[in-house]
């Protein structure tokens, strides 16, 4: 196809969360994951949804929409200066971007044609046969391990940790420019045991930085407007101070922790 489409829930402007610099996030719908704590429950279903109002006066609200490399990048090449002033570009999220791969490829294809800073955020549960199509054009992957153990990782999300593991392994011995990512969630993998344990596995595995994302309630409403329930209701956020004594176990352990 020339002009491949892919189902897309957001295009985020001036992002300076999700990579180096000022970025245009692109938010694929699909994910093989169903993390119970989803801030982006409308990303996990591959096929477009409805919003519900959370008000009477409100407007049902379309999640989803098919579109075309050639608008996609339009859409981005209008922020290229900033782009090139801050040292950004472009990030690939979703749900999980690469079950869309033709797209991905042809857009990051686009992307590097432009000379565009290019990132994917993955999840890491897709075949490795995926990464290896795009692994020459993406200058940094922002890789999320939710656990270390693979039956706990089952608990929370659905899926063992099995082939995660093994594409994150295949990534860091081909040298990529590898960020893994861990989102700290209470009663999950947030206990200072844990922090203990992953700092074993980031060791065992060649990995010397991480980032902590701490838990956050910014999707809790999409639940309701979902009509999906939400088991992390009540829960407080989790914020930085939070995590010291957590981030203090890894960085004993010789880890880099962005936090």
């Amino acid at each position: 196809m020339e002009n491949p489409k892919a189902l897309i829930f957001n295009v985020q402007k001036f992002s300076i969360h999700d990579g180096p610099g000022i970025r245009t996030v692109v938010f694929f719908k699909g994910c093989p994951l169903s993390c119970k704590w989803c801030s982006n429950p409308e990303s996990q279903s591959a096929s477009m949804q409805i919003l519900q109002p959370l008000t009477k006066d409100g407007k049902e609200q379309v999640c989803g929409t098919y579109r075309d490399i050639d608008s996609v990048m339009a859409e981005i090449l209008q922020d290229k200066d900033f782009y090139e002033e801050s040292g950004g570009g472009v990030t690939l999220s979703g749900g999980e971007a690469l079950v869309q791969i033709d797209f991905v490829q042809a857009l990051l294809c686009e992307c590097k044609k432009n000379a565009l800073h290019t990132a994917v955020e993955t999840s890491g549960f897709i075949a490795s046969e995926y990464f290896k199509r795009i692994i020459d054009l993406t200058d940094l992957f922002l890789f999320d391990i939710k656990h270390y153990d693979s039956q706990k990782h089952v608990r929370g999300t659905g899926v063992t940790n099995d082939i995660i593991v093994e594409n994150l392994r295949m990534l860091i011995k081909a040298e990529k420019n590898v960020l893994v990512r861990v989102p700290v969630i209470p009663h999950f993998n947030d206990s200072l045991d844990d922090a203990e344990a992953f700092a074993r596995f980031f060791i065992a595995n060649g990995i010397r930085e991480i980032q902590l994302l701490p838990f956050h309630q910014f999707g809790q409403n999409k639940y309701r407007q979902l009509g999906l329930p939400y088991e992390f209701d009540g829960y407080k956020s989790l914020h930085p101070e939070d995590l010291q004594e957590y981030k203090d176990v890894l960085t004993k352990a010789s880890l880099k922790v962005i936090l």
